[in-house]
């Protein structure tokens, strides 16, 4: 197959900040340019930041932004709440003296410089949509090491419950239509907007996810996004095809079937060239490098002006996102995870040839496998999991609605407006397109040769030093953990505890996000899951203790982690409120504003002797550390610490406290539904763990990461403390719901309730085994809990119903109504 050596469409370059910001200017005033946004980190002081909120603000006339100008800005915390709090994360990681230490430097921070920098930080915010969001972008777009198992999280989908679909080719179709089905309805404004019980969140993050690239340039990474792409490139064996998907008006020119013969090409096409040789041109492993030597590359692929690299380059950076077409079929869900995360590195004759090779990992990629399993691995600096969550599960969702429109003609569409037939339209309606599929042909310089070995020979250096492991327990889910009334979430992340002090006998600090987009621009909040109360709970567990001492400790740390959660998604929590006082200390001192005297001279900042690689794993957003995101990933902190070493700093960032909050060991994530098999992402310390985990009703998904630190160990331990933890509640607790007791026998139960023992008929069964025994129906005891996990479903408030029947009748009695009772005759099983 051959292909035309020119491009149908020529893409700009991105513009300069200026020039984008100009462009949105006169956008605002009523023309719309077409071309890329750019955003930048802020990363010199002649040229303050680029606001972030002020690119490609969404339009608010749709459906899908409807809400945003309703949405609260993200609150500033009191600033003595914040030290409180900050002292009772500490409080069970420190020795006594150490915590006595920090106390001091808090103390020290609230009557100098703490007063002063939350005065400017009021300033800031004042006319800024939020006062976190420059920090938090300059945190990511600042990160200089690869963004491959340090940032991109991944999602593995469920198999398509159409087995026809299960093939590669058909799979990768059939989510390329649906994923542009939701392009369209984000495009057009037509996506409803997120709620969480009743509150909207914001939805700017949608506005972001598509033909947006993480550009590399010698003073960090840039975002550039075109607004108005409409192609998409696909990936097989390292080389790189592409071919338009949507018109101007976003709506869709190919149909499946078209899109499904475009891949079978590329695939065939591919083939063509032997795995060895292709592995010479895999520029896809360029994106795994150190970001400066990226931008470097670039720089050298792009200095030849006859070269035709540039526009290669442009039309990878504006795709609306890449589809990845792997040659393997990894058997089992561990490997299958580690590829959707990092890819495979398979070496053969010194040449590598495994799937790392064939990623792009500075844009949304679908990855699909020989076998048809699929999954998502996205660049997180503008978006975060619960974002991403929604695109996978309506993308999910759309497949499914769409095998039953070709059962029944007349079922649902998940959309409110479809895309006109592709197949009925006129082609000259289509404009300038191109959808034959066409491949790059990339100018392999020896340089670029080079620098390509080089460059795979880090990335299988950065793969075999990680490992990867899951657990699949089905022995519970959701539905037997609020049975007991506990919190789902709390629930687990005592596991964590309890399973990491049983292996290794201590804890350590643990980080998990929380939600905040009920704000404006809202990204998360850190929850810090060690507590006194959770540091009690392990020691008693693991202690010579009783059945009910060890669930009564269970349920106290429980309750504070959940405490915990609600403020933290109310934007309460201490980590990004600190961070942005640093941060802004950063920013003033740098500009001559901040007075010489912020702290007492003895301190000095805890990043002048900690080395970058020593600290790039860190989770708090500080400099050469990690901010953490909603899928327990760490944003990297700007890296302009390292200056003036005899400059005091305040006493808070300087204490030995603050680098122990930084750096999280057990970095952890809830994030997932039915459609997710599992959700993960690397480690975010050397020493330490990458778990993500996916609570479903009747069973709980959980991927670890590491460096080679006992994982798959760590996930037995977590096993056993399951089925333990469950004889231990089922034992202690007789007065729970079953786990199986559907909404309508809670019902039943209610409704029984109300009849006098004379209007019943038959005796209630209650035997039937010893499991049965241990959890007998009863809806008066049935614990109302509220799923704290942002996203989940509230529970049935048995209270209210029975309020409601109670109403019923006596409002017919008032009626002279007698309501007709209708009689339970007969045996009543036990279930």
């Amino acid at each position: 197959m051959s292909y035309s050596s020119m491009a149908v469409r020529f893409f700009t370059a991105p513009k300069p900040l200026g020039d984008s910001m100009d462009a949105e200017t006169s956008r605002k005033s009523g023309s719309d340019p077409q071309g890329h946004t750019v955003m930048r980190p802020n990363v010199s002081t002649d040229h303050p930041s680029s606001e972030v909120a002020e690119l490609l603000k969404p339009k608010s006339q749709g459906l899908t932004f409807a809400n945003q100008d309703q949405l609260p800005k993200l609150p500033i915390p009191d600033l003595e709440d914040t030290c409180r709090r900050y002292i009772d994360t500490l409080k069970g990681l420190q020795s006594v003296r150490d915590h006595e230490e920090t106390k001091a430097a808090v103390r020290d921070f609230l009557k100098n410089d703490g007063p002063l920098l939350q005065e400017r930080l009021k300033t800031y915010a004042g006319s800024k949509t939020s006062y976190i969001e420059q920090f938090w972008y300059d945190s990511y777009l600042n990160f200089d090491n690869p963004v491959v198992l340090n940032l991109n999280p991944f999602f593995l989908l469920e198999d398509d419950p159409t087995p026809a679909r299960n093939h590669q080719v058909t799979r990768a179709a059939s989510l390329a239509v649906s994923a542009l089905a939701f392009v369209r309805a984000v495009r057009r404004e037509e996506l409803p907007p997120d709620t969480v019980r009743g509150t909207p969140l914001c939805m700017y993050q949608y506005s972001r996810l598509f033909g947006t690239a993480r550009l590399p340039t010698d003073n960090g990474c840039v975002i550039s996004q075109d607004p108005s792409a409409k192609h998409m490139v696909v990936m097989c064996r390292g080389q790189f095809y592409w071919f338009d998907v949507l018109d101007d008006n976003s709506d869709l020119i190919m149909t499946e079937k078209d899109i499904s013969l475009n891949l079978q090409a590329i695939i065939e096409d591919a083939a063509q060239t032997p795995l060895h040789e292709a592995a010479k041109g895999a520029l896809g492993v360029l994106s795994t490098e150190n970001r400066k030597v990226w931008s470097g590359l670039r720089d050298i692929m792009t200095k030849d002006s006859r070269s035709n690299n540039a526009e290669c380059l442009n039309i990878v950076d504006t795709a609306l996102f890449v589809l990845c077409l792997d040659i393997t079929e990894p058997s089992t869900t561990a490997e299958l995870c580690a590829n959707m995360l990092c890819g495979t590195s398979e070496v053969i004759k010194g040449v590598q040839v495994g799937t790392c090779t064939n990623r792009w990992y500075d844009k949304l990629q679908i990855i699909v496998c020989k076998n048809g399993s699929a999954g998502i691995n996205f660049e997180h600096t503008g978006v975060d999991g619960h974002t991403v969550l929604r695109f996978a599960s309506d993308v999910y969702t759309d497949t499914i609605l769409r095998f039953a429109k070709t059962i029944n003609g007349q079922s649902p569409s998940l959309w409110a407006t479809s895309s006109p037939d592709p197949a009925k339209r006129d082609p000259q309606s289509f404009g300038n397109v191109s959808t034959t599929p066409r491949k790059l042909e990339w100018d392999m310089t020896p340089e670029l040769n080079i620098a390509l070995r080089f460059a795979e020979s880090h990335l299988s250096d950065l793969l075999c030093q990680h490992e990867f492991q899951v657990l699949d327990f089905e022995g519970f889910g959701k539905n037997f953990i609020t049975s007991m009334g506990f919190s789902p979430d709390a629930f687990i992340q005592m596991a964590f505890q309890a399973a990491y002090y049983g292996l290794y006998g201590r804890v350590e600090n643990t980080y998990e996000p929380a939600m905040t987009k009920m704000f404006l621009h809202g990204r998360t909040e850190a929850i810090r899951t060690v507590t006194p109360e959770s540091i009690d709970f392990v020691t008693a567990f693991w202690g010579e203790n009783t059945a009910d001492q060890k669930v009564d400790a269970l349920r106290a740390a429980c309750q504070k982690h959940t405490a915990a959660t609600k403020e933290c998604s109310k934007g309460q929590g201490p980590d990004r409120h600190l961070y942005a006082l640093y941060c802004l200390w950063q920013r003033s001192f740098d500009e001559g504003l901040f007075p010489d005297t912020s702290s007492t001279g003895g301190y000095s900042s805890p990043g002048e002797t900690q080395s970058q690689t020593q600290s790039q794993g860190t989770d708090s957003p500080k400099p050469f550390s990690s901010s953490p995101s909603d899928d327990g990933l760490s944003s990297p902190g700007s890296s302009t610490r390292a200056y003036r070493t005899s400059t005091p700093t305040p006493a808070i960032f300087a204490d030995a406290g603050w680098d122990k909050i930084n750096n999280t060991v057990l970095s952890t994530s809830n994030c997932g539904n039915p459609c997710l098999r599992h959700f993960g992402f690397g480690p975010t310390s050397a020493d330490g763990f990458g778990i993500g985990y996916i609570i479903k009703d009747e069973s709980i998904s959980i991927c670890a990461s590491s460096k080679h630190r006992q994982t798959s160990r760590l996930m037995h331990t977590l096993e056993s403390y399951l089925f333990e933890i469950r004889k231990l509640l089922r034992a202690t607790n007789r007065k729970t719901m079953s786990p199986r007791t559907s909404r309508a026998r809670e019902t039943e139960a209610l409704a029984e309730s109300l009849q006098s023992e004379s209007h019943r008929r038959g005796r209630l069964v209650r035997g039937g085994g010893a499991q049965g025994a241990e959890t007998p129906t009863s809806a008066a005891d049935s614990s109302f809990m509220e799923d704290d996990g942002m996203g989940g479903y509230g529970f049935f408030d048995a209270g209210m119903l029975l309020h409601a029947l109670k109403g019923l009748n006596a409002e017919r009695e008032q009626r002279g109504e007698k309501p007709a009772r209708r009689r339970f005759v007969g045996k009543k099983l036990h279930l």
